[in-house]
């Protein structure tokens, strides 16, 4: 029996390979993630073009997955370094790559990329049109928009943003309740102005079955931009984020009675306290769509830190339905993320996944903390470094400072609670002068 997508495909009851790979990787039924993906609440972005992909569930009752930024851009478009980048991303167990490109030999980049890449890739298409046509935004035509997310789909990209969902009546509600930090969001600021520009329609919302007709056929996931999310904890859960948030419901329904697959971009800037009410929210008026979130960041005054500020709300938002999570780097506001700073923000993110997986009782997730602690009360260093999200770090940190005793370290020595613990309940005598 043929198909077109994968919800298309579970939707007739067939079981396709990417469904087999996600069912093992999360210790699920088949059945279980057929019939999820045919109500929409799971993804599986799986372009037919991009053939090395080890595909990922995203979705609900599903282990939380993250994503990592990276891609060339005018003041940074070294090939080599942003490849680098994903080698690293991909060793720290990363389930997505978003290619953001913007200048430069974007198509050549994102073709390298998909032809070695297995985790999925993600392109915001918006991004790369002006660096595309090398002209303003402004003369930018509609079907040009189109044009470019035809070619990042032939290219194998595995989801892609689409800010859908800012349309003239959306552009209205924002304008009519100002914001502190007005719209933060890329993709959705440069909507807005060809919007204001031109006069016209988003083409994005005006030729969306044009977009479905290109996703259905590559099964590209659309991943349904959120243009308003909020900037400043000032701005959360305001007008224009409802608003578009409305809206990208609507398109949802649209894109599965085509099969397309969907996910919804949210928030942002955030207060811990909303975080849990807009998680709610997204899934009431998303239909249970999968849910995709930058952040949320909970505090505005710590630029340098953000991946803390970002795992800290990411950690909550997952804990309360959101399902990927997108990661946010020490760099964040400030340039470009260098290697080490993507390191730091992949680290950041897992964390938070993990902390909330172990919230929502996903399976197993509690068994690797289980171990991690075993290997502790065993005071088994190696298996503690092999254990640990980043393997590198607790090793350099452990070498640099070496205690007297190897059953210690040099926080506390022969004071170890853990070591005289064991030593006492078998029995033994405890020296620690």
């Amino acid at each position: 029996m043929n198909y077109t997508t994968q919800m298309d495909a579970a939707r007739k009851g067939i079981v396709t390979k990417e469904m087999e790979i996600v069912a093992a990787k999360e210790g699920k039924s088949l059945e279980e993630i057929r019939s999820l993906i045919a109500e929409g609440k799971v993804i599986i972005p799986a372009n037919k073009n991009h053939t090395c992909l080890n595909a990922e569930g995203v979705g609900q009752g599903l282990r939380t997955k993250i994503n990592v930024n990276l891609g060339i851009s005018k003041d940074c478009c070294n090939f080599d370094i942003e490849i680098e980048k994903v080698k690293k991303a991909i060793e720290l167990k990363a389930e997505a790559i978003m290619d953001l490109s913007s200048y430069g030999k974007t198509k050549e980049f994102r073709q390298k990329l998909v032809s070695f890449c297995p985790a999925m890739i993600g392109t915001v298409p918006v991004y790369d049109a002006v660096g595309f046509y090398d002209k303003e935004l402004a003369t930018i035509t509609a079907q040009e928009f189109l044009d470019v997310i035809e070619q990042h789909a032939k290219d194998g990209v595995d989801f892609m943003t689409v800010h859908a969902g800012i349309n003239k009546a959306t552009a209205e509600k924002f304008k009519k309740n100002p914001r502190l930090t007005n719209i933060v969001s890329r993709g959705g600021s440069l909507i807005f102005a060809w919007m204001e520009l031109t006069g016209n329609e988003n083409p994005f919302y005006e030729y969306y079955d044009k977009i479905l007709d290109i996703f259905e056929k590559y099964d590209v996931t659309i991943s349904l931009g959120d243009a308003c999310r909020p900037g400043s904890i000032h701005d959360a859960t305001d007008a224009s984020q409802i608003e578009e948030l409305i809206v990208l419901g609507e398109l949802t329904k649209r894109a599965w009675e085509r099969n397309v697959q969907v996910m919804i971009e949210g928030p942002g800037h955030m207060a811990i306290n909303e975080i849990a009410a807009n998680m709610v929210l997204e899934k009431r008026l998303c239909h249970g769509a999968p849910f995709y979130v930058l952040g949320p960041i909970v505090t505005d005054v710590a630029p340098g830190y953000d991946h803390i500020t970002s795992a800290i709300g990411g950690a909550i938002a997952a804990a309360n339905g959101a399902d990927f999570l997108c990661y946010v780097t020490p760099a964040e506001h400030l340039r470009l993320p260098d290697l080490e700073d993507m390191k730091e923000g992949i680290v950041a993110s897992r964390i938070a996944a993990h902390a909330a997986d172990i919230a929502k009782g996903i399976k197993g997730a509690r068994d690797w903390d289980y171990k991690m602690s075993e290997a502790r009360k065993n005071l088994d260093w190696e298996a503690m470094f092999n254990l640990a999200i980043d393997k590198e770090k607790p090793r350099r940190y452990r070498e640099s400072s070496m205690p007297e005793h190897e059953d210690s370290c040099t926080m506390c020595g022969k004071m170890c609670a853990v070591r005289n613990m064991n030593k006492v309940l078998k029995g033994e005598k405890i020296n620690i002068l």
